[in-house]
């Protein structure tokens, strides 16, 4: 659906060339949500504005159902943008026109009748639970309610794509919430394969389908949102992870606790989550669990639990105890040592 292929933008200034995005591949699958997430500076928004040419990028191809759009004309170019949808941090509304016209406006100029602005209007005011708020004004609207019109406005077209930069970073969690909610019933309902940018971990985990993690304008990890929250790899994507999650203690606790035995992270995917592999390993072999930290988390397409325990026993024994874990499909991660799948 969408592919970035080796993308850079570079921008000129006066102390030299800065390179915002630098050699981005990313394929985003029909139907799904991917998240981009990274930190402030890390490249995003270019990268996001690049996908409908707002931003033009230095080198590389954007393709839109394998059409490189960096090649069209403009009129070509501006039918193609007319398939995808953009919603921004701020809501960009018009403040002297009442929601039905800040929806409808887009579509009267690109020359629809009255009757399907009506139609529309009407349709994806619905849809977004506006219904009553037709005619009032900005001024009159929450955060959360201002964010809905914003996003009945690109729903209108009937995009096949939704563009979202930071689209609930200036809302409350509440509405925050409210807001993810109704990008996964787009997706759901409509079919919009969305691409969103985000620094928030707590967005990738409720919507996304695959995460790729930026970090100073390249892609320092990929993955289905299941794989970064079980398996993390770089250590950005594990610091966007503690601040859902437990996952860290000091390496003073932990040197402290191996001595008298091994300090194991231990990750619960799928089935795995409602075995009670501790209690039944503490049965099985003559060691004894102990929990440090504990978490669930719950995502779009699945389940994943962390539990950090101090395991104390013999060594030989504590090692037969991780292989029982690894075996019943938990990956077992001793802190201060290796990882075993």
């Amino acid at each position: 659906m969408i592919q970035l292929q080796n993308i850079s933008k570079e921008y000129k200034t006066k102390k030299g060339s800065i390179k915002a995005v630098d050699g981005i591949n990313l394929h985003v699958k029909k139907g799904q949500i991917h998240g981009v997430i990274g930190y402030s500076g890390a490249g995003k928004s270019t990268l996001i504005r690049c996908v409908n040419l707002l931003e033009r990028p230095s080198a590389g191809k954007v393709l839109i159902d394998n059409v490189d759009i960096t090649t069209l004309s403009l009129h070509d170019l501006r039918q193609t943008r007319q398939k995808i949808g953009m919603i921004f941090q701020h809501f960009n509304l018009l403040k002297t026109a009442t929601v039905y016209n800040n929806i409808a406006v887009p579509l009267k100029l690109l020359g629809y009748n009255e009757t399907d602005v009506k139609n529309r209007v009407a349709k994806y005011a619905e849809i977004v639970g506006l219904t009553e708020k037709l005619d009032s004004y900005p001024n009159q609207l929450s955060g959360g309610q201002k964010q809905r019109v914003a996003i009945a406005r690109a729903l209108a077209q009937e995009p096949e794509i939704l563009l979202s930069d930071e689209a609930t970073s200036a809302l409350d969690p509440e509405t925050t919430e409210a807001i993810l909610e109704l990008l996964l019933k787009i997706n759901r309902e409509l079919g919009i394969t969305i691409l969103l940018i985000t620094h928030e971990m707590n967005v990738i985990q409720k919507v996304c389908d695959e995460v790729s993690v930026l970090e100073a304008g390249k892609v320092v990890e990929f993955g289905t949102a299941i794989e970064l929250f079980a398996k993390p790899q770089h250590p950005t994507t594990r610091k966007f992870l503690s601040t859902i999650s437990q996952r860290n203690l000091t390496p003073s606790l932990i040197e402290q606790l191996n001595v008298s035995g091994s300090v194991i992270r231990l990750t619960f995917l799928g089935e795995s989550t409602g075995k009670p592999l501790l209690a039944e390993v503490s049965k099985v072999y003559d060691v004894q669990p102990n929990i440090l930290t504990a978490n669930i988390i719950e995502l779009k397409n699945g389940i994943v639990g962390n539990i950090v325990v101090h395991l104390n026993g013999e060594p030989n024994i504590v090692q037969k105890a991780l292989t029982y874990f690894a075996e019943n499909g938990v990956t077992v991660e001793e802190l201060g040592g290796e990882i075993h799948e």
